[in-house]
């Protein structure tokens, strides 16, 4: 499985056939929906993305789905977020960490964690997905979005 966000060709998944359409203008993250820490990072950023830029996606949803797919990432385990922003793709530390250099300070802060030698980073962020049902929760249904949330979810 490939997810160095170097990797990734940049807006791919436009001549995918697989992915429908989106408005790729605004970074868009594809999360674990049943994953209560996914769901809780995915919480953090619509309380710091005050310009609401972020648009959501599920990694069970229909585009979830097409774009793990399309960039060869597990989409059962969802073991990763991706983001797509200005057309190329992050997976991993790298996603979470050009996430939080997009949000305003002080959660902007956490983008730090571009620093962590690699691979310590991916073997890092491995160790956490791995676990992360056990360690955080499993919901028995996706994130309930609240207001500010349900306007950015693409379904």
């Amino acid at each position: 499985m490939t997810t160095n966000a170097l990797l990734f060709k940049n807006y791919s998944y436009r001549d995918d056939p697989n992915v429908t359409d989106f408005d790729d203008s605004r970074p868009i993250i594809v999360f674990d929906g049943e994953c209560a820490l996914c769901s809780a990072f995915i919480q953090f950023v619509v309380r710091h993305d005050k310009s609401e830029e972020f648009q959501f996606t599920t990694g069970q949803s229909n585009l979830g789905q097409a774009l793990f797919q399309h960039y060869d990432l597990d989409t059962v385990n969802f073991e990763t977020n991706l983001l797509i922003s200005k057309g190329r793709a992050y997976a991993k530390m790298s996603a979470f960490s050009q996430t939080t250099s997009l949000l305003p300070y002080p959660a902007k802060f956490l983008s730090l964690a571009k620093y962590l030698p690699s691979p310590m980073d991916n073997w890092l962020y491995d160790l956490i997905a791995r676990n992360r049902y056990r360690l955080f929760g499993r919901a028995d249904s996706c994130l309930l979005p609240d207001s500010n949330l349900k306007k950015r979810l693409i379904e």
